[in-house]
């Protein structure tokens, strides 16, 4: 049995997520449910034989608000955005609330950490993720 009100709003909440991941998201790229679990950003993965190329929505974040960790081919972004009123001001209606996410991928192959370029624009975020040397194909000449 459930022993506080705080874990029937979570069991809710983790059912209005996978709702969510099965027929949609139809309040926006991450908002909450019931105010208590929060959906990820949508993301598209996409490769060629040089490089993974990674977009995800993050409306209303600056760069500041995202971090990106990558170590071989664990890839991880998380951002929160943080809703606040301005100086002076009452506040009569909230519905955008300060969330956080986490995001990870297991990349097919492993990426150069060197070679990674990060760029955000119009609420995207573009990630190109350089292949490493040895997760490259490689030709082999028959003598």
């Amino acid at each position: 049995m459930f022993s506080r009100i705080n874990d029937i709003n979570r069991m809710f909440g983790t059912m209005d997520l996978l709702r969510d991941r099965l027929f949609g998201e139809p309040d926006g790229p991450f908002s909450y449910h019931r105010g208590q679990v929060p959906s990820l950003p949508k993301t598209n993965l996409v490769e060629n034989s040089d490089h993974f190329e990674i977009q995800a929505e993050v409306p209303g974040l600056s760069k500041e608000d995202l971090e990106i960790k990558l170590q071989g081919n664990y890839l991880e972004i998380s951002g929160t955005r943080s809703i606040d009123s301005p100086e002076g001001y009452r506040v009569h209606r909230q519905e955008r609330s300060a969330n956080s996410f986490s995001r990870s991928f297991t990349l097919p192959d492993d990426v150069d950490d060197e070679r990674v370029e990060a760029v955000l624009k119009d609420g995207i975020l573009y990630l190109t993720l350089a292949k490493s040397e040895t997760a490259k194909p490689k030709q082999i000449t028959i003598n």
